[in-house]
């Protein structure tokens, strides 16, 4: 039997997700399991996910998911280097995934597999380093070599989710690992699109749940049925801008060598960033004022996020010391029984399993529930937010 891994590639937000899951069946066989590495509370674009992590897990399971494993905030809410870099090993350390599955604009390895070869080449190394001496932002830097050596072939490195995939392959190379990839088309509108679709962009549907529009129809039922419990219980939908005044405070207290560990390009992006601080009474404003060419959105809203958490994106080369276990279906169950034999790190199936970690496991651990924390006090029902949670909520079970 296959078991396929996707990373944080399932979204119960995006019906797109749903057709890449009957899509790797179809592929792969019918009785192909599927484990899910899916963001925590915090995701890779720099926010909050709208849904707390258990109750997506809940909708992943409802969704066709069999067993869902976190990445923690470090690689969830990081650059797509350590975010690939993080989900990677963990779906590798499990000991029982077979195939690497993926979205992407391409559809296809080959043009991927040959991005990632230019990036692992001496010749893209020595232009990177020319035109970053030249001051160009590493992005630009990179695409422009890139396309150097590659021609219109480059064009992959300028899609997000080819991007993504890209980053997949050279995490799955560096690991040596055994997992085959398999790149599947990306269906449904385009990544940050408004466009009205049947397979609306999950930036569309968040945007309507935001702002109070009718957002039933946009999801997959069971999605909308966790999503209805939980906005009627207050802890749903989350969103940074519900506890802007507790980030903006955080923030104002902070010392401008303080940001300096969240300046993932060392480029002097943090002089910048606390030069808005001084100016800006909200998120949007502060975002505006540090924003220029030079440094993408995606990039400033997680120098915010990570400075708000205290949380650095994970360094190069480290990965997630344990595999935290959010769901599983009894299908799920099965692969965790084999595991067991197999895993290379802890799996944590419960929450008081933390204590049988190593000190800088639990370090990790620890740092994840402090997450939550500050994530819960976004929720719009205050009496929902207590401290503590990560310690006492255990897996989602179907």
């Amino acid at each position: 039997m296959a078991v396929a891994g996707v990373i944080a590639e399932y979204n119960p937000f995006h019906r797109g997700h749903g057709w890449l899951l009957a899509e790797l069946r179809r592929r792969l066989g019918a009785d192909t399991a599927v484990v899910a590495c899916m963001s925590g509370n915090f995701v890779q674009r720099g926010d909050f996910a709208i849904l707390s992590k258990h109750a997506r897990t809940e909708a992943a399971l409802l969704g066709g998911v069999d067993l869902v494993l976190e990445l923690p905030t470090p690689w969830s809410a990081a650059a797509a280097e350590r975010f690939a870099q993080g989900g990677v090993a963990v779906l590798a350390a499990t000991g029982v995934v077979t195939h690497l599955v993926f979205g992407s604009e391409s559809g296809e390895l080959a043009p991927l597999q040959r991005a990632v070869d230019c990036l692992e080449s001496p010749a893209y190394c020595t232009g990177l380093r020319r035109y970053a001496d030249s001051g160009l932002p590493f992005a630009a830097a990179r695409q422009t070599v890139v396309r150097e050596l590659m021609g219109a072939a480059a064009d992959c490195l300028s899609r997000p989710n080819d991007t993504l995939a890209v980053e997949y392959l050279r995490a799955l190379r560096a690991a040596g690992d055994p997992m085959e990839p398999l790149a599947l088309p990306r269906v449904g509108a385009g990544h940050d699109s408004g466009e009205a679709s049947p397979m609306p962009s999950a930036s569309l549907v968040r945007e309507t749940i935001l702002t109070g529009g009718d957002w039933r129809a946009l999801l997959p039922c069971g999605t909308a049925d966790v999503l209805d419990r939980e906005i009627a219980a207050g802890r749903a939908p989350v969103s940074m801008r519900i506890c802007q005044r507790a980030v903006l405070a955080r923030l104002r207290q902070m010392e401008e060598k303080e940001f300096l560990p969240y300046d993932g390009g060392k480029e002097g992006l943090y002089h910048r960033f606390y030069n808005a601080i001084r100016t800006a009474s909200s998120i949007d404003g502060l975002l505006a004022a540090a924003k220029t060419k030079r440094y993408p959105m995606a990039r400033l809203r997680r120098m915010l996020l990570q400075s708000y958490l205290g949380t650095p994106q994970a360094a190069q080369g480290e990965v997630p010391p344990y595999l935290r276990v959010l769901g599983a279906n009894a299908r799920g169950r099965a692969l965790l029984g084999q595991m067991r034999g197999r895993a290379a790190l802890p799996v944590l199936t419960k929450p008081g399993h933390v204590r049988l970690l190593d000190g800088a496991a639990q370090r990790v651990f620890n740092q994840e529930a402090a997450c939550t924390d500050l994530y819960t006090l976004a929720y719009p029902a205050l009496d929902q937010a207590g401290p503590g949670q990560e310690y006492r909520t255990g897996p989602v079970m179907r």
